[in-house]
């Protein structure tokens, strides 16, 4: 038995996200246990923070985005970096990449990613492993809301910069602390409905990013 898939099944429902309602995804709800989940809840149950269990407003403008603009993906190697519940790399697959990588350090993440996968009907790979430090292997990486925290930002902005030189880097952000602003060139923003439980507000302006290349 997959204990981390069981585990998704257990604490999520079949929802759409509000910018984006082509995509069904195992997200976390009022009445889901896993919504108001202490930290000892997590510790018990052997947990990280589930990140997977919530559309981000980064990864909803992503996708969104990529849905209403296919071309942008279209034949290309694209990887979701960072990938949480995967929506943007959904989306990729659905707007016709040739082959779409969700990477996540969390195996609830990846279980959740491929319960989303085939709940949409799209092939793509997702593994437990950290892929910074990696060759580039892609023509596209799309990164959701990664700049939340300081040691994150130091952690994945090197290897970034360094793909950027091979790579189409986007980054999507609503308003995090950490972004370098200084390396990057605005693409478009999208309004995204948020949860007052998740966010500090109803609603969050999120931005497209464009990593400038070295």
């Amino acid at each position: 038995m997959n204990t981390h898939a069981d585990f998704v099944t257990a604490n999520t429902m079949l929802l759409q996200a509000p910018l984006v309602p082509e995509i069904s995804l195992y997200l976390a709800t009022e009445i889901t246990p896993i919504w108001q989940a202490s930290e000892d809840w997590l510790r018990e149950k052997n947990v990280e923070p589930p990140f997977w269990a919530f559309a981000w407003p980064g990864g909803q403008a992503l996708a969104r985005h990529i849905l209403n603009h296919p071309d942008i993906v279209a034949g290309k190697r694209v990887l979701d970096f960072a990938a949480g519940c995967a929506i943007a790399a959904i989306a990729a697959a659905r707007a016709g990449a040739a082959s779409v990588e969700a990477a996540e350090i969390d195996p609830f993440a990846v279980a959740a990613i491929r319960r989303n996968a085939a709940a949409n009907h799209v092939t793509l790979a997702a593994a437990t492993r950290d892929v910074v430090g990696d060759a580039c292997r892609w023509d596209f990486i799309i990164c959701g809301d990664v700049c939340y925290e300081a040691p994150m930002t130091a952690h994945i902005l090197p290897w970034l910069r360094t793909m950027a030189s091979t790579a189409e880097i986007w980054v999507a952000d609503p308003g995090r602390a950490y972004l370098p602003r200084a390396e990057l060139s605005p693409i478009a923003s999208y309004i995204v409905p948020t949860s007052l439980e998740l966010e500090d507000r109803t609603e969050r302006e999120v931005i497209l990013y464009r990593l400038t290349p070295p």
